[in-house]
């Protein structure tokens, strides 16, 4: 089966669980412009009554719950807030505390696993907020927030267990893997 422009856009938007650049998904999806504008008045179109909506800014495109379910995922998410982080949710923040910022993919790379939902939890529980990345703007960095550090109980990243060690093993982690690569892997 051959995904048509629309349902290509619906299944990309859904996956990324995020709000992606206009000009990524051109090329992502192999169309232009006008074909993605096309794409998306069919998909709005599609999701016109239903429990998702998709948002437009000038840049970039999101689907989002609809307004209508407001109430209903008010109460999805105070069920979230009663339940504890669980293991993902501390993975997850841990990189992001140590990393001093991550994005999602960074998080998804270091736990191998698809970690959408749970920052998505982590942003609802205010323990992560979303930041420009320095890097590239077109890219989310997620960061702690004031009140993840007193959750913990420390005022700075600085405070956390081991933290000089760890960070600097990161880092080190980090510029072998781009030197491998680079060049290769190193023996």
């Amino acid at each position: 089966m051959t995904l048509t422009p629309p349902q290509a856009l619906e299944a990309v938007l859904f996956a990324s669980g995020e709000p992606m650049a206009k000009k990524e998904l051109e090329s992502l999806l192999g169309v232009n412009a006008e074909e993605l504008s096309e794409a998306l008045r069919a998909l709005s179109e599609a999701l016109a009554g239903r429990g998702v909506t998709l948002v437009e800014s000038e840049h970039a495109l999101e689907l989002r719950t609809a307004a209508d379910a407001a109430d209903i995922v008010k109460l999805l998410r105070e069920s979230e807030f009663s339940r504890d982080l669980g293991k993902a949710g501390l993975e997850t923040l841990a990189i992001i505390l140590y990393r001093e910022g991550a994005t999602r993919s960074e998080v998804d790379w270091v736990r191998g696993v698809n970690s959408g939902a749970t920052i998505r939890s982590l942003l609802l529980r205010g323990l992560v907020m979303r930041t420009e990345d320095p890097e590239d703007a077109r890219k989310v960095r997620y960061v702690a927030t004031p009140d993840a550090l007193a959750h913990l109980g420390v005022s700075s990243i600085r405070e956390l267990p081991r933290y000089a060690e760890l960070a600097h093993e990161i880092r080190d982690a980090e510029r072998a893997a781009e030197t491998e690569d680079k060049h290769g892997p190193q023996e």
